[in-house]
């Protein structure tokens, strides 16, 4: 019997040597703002083409906005747009002639986790126009704590061409602004 009892307070014993003990700790990470902006460089000219057919038609293109908010604040943002009228010598398309039918494409950039925006502008949008370029206009406009990451938003522009138009080389002045905060 005095071995079972022995035996039972070594067991013990060797339980209590094994137990440990546990402290809390904190970690820390800091993270500063980055930029904000259309990344690489301000977006490319836009081209339509097309053969005049004596009927009204509409020519479409797109056109890539590469956003980066690396801000961190969740201001949102916004992509504000105006421009002159279509030209071509004396001839000119009309003030409304351009237009973005549907709300534009959205997709995170390669290799980039992003919150994609949320886009309060409603469509049809008409890209305002004329002989000098009007106040700028909302084409894009995000909620606040939408929009953060880097990614590339895409509008389809649409440009109606009367059937009775001359012919020519007709050209448009954009001006194309990102802008922090909805």
């Amino acid at each position: 019997m005095r071995r079972t009892i022995a035996g039972a307070v070594v067991a013990l014993s060797g339980a209590l040597v094994l137990a440990t003990s546990a402290s809390a700790t904190t970690a820390t990470a800091t993270l500063s703002a980055g930029t904000f902006g259309f990344i690489n460089s301000t977006p490319g000219s836009v081209s339509f083409a097309g053969t005049l057919t004596g009927a009204d038609q509409t020519l479409s293109t797109t056109q890539a906005f590469d956003v980066g908010d690396a801000t961190g604040s969740g201001a949102g943002w916004n992509i504000t747009a105006t421009s002159t009228t279509f030209t071509s010598g004396t001839h000119t398309l009309a003030t409304g002639a351009t237009t973005v039918q549907t709300a534009p494409t959205d997709t995170c950039d390669s290799g980039a986790t992003c919150t994609l925006a949320t886009n309060g502008t409603t469509y049809p949008y008409s890209l305002p126009a004329a002989a000098s370029a009007p106040t700028a206009t909302k084409l894009v406009d995000t909620a606040a704590s939408t929009g953060m990451g880097d990614q590339t938003v895409t509008p389809t522009w649409k440009l109606a061409v009367p059937g009775n138009t001359f012919a020519g080389t007709y050209t448009s002045t954009w001006t194309l602004s990102l802008v922090s905060g909805p």
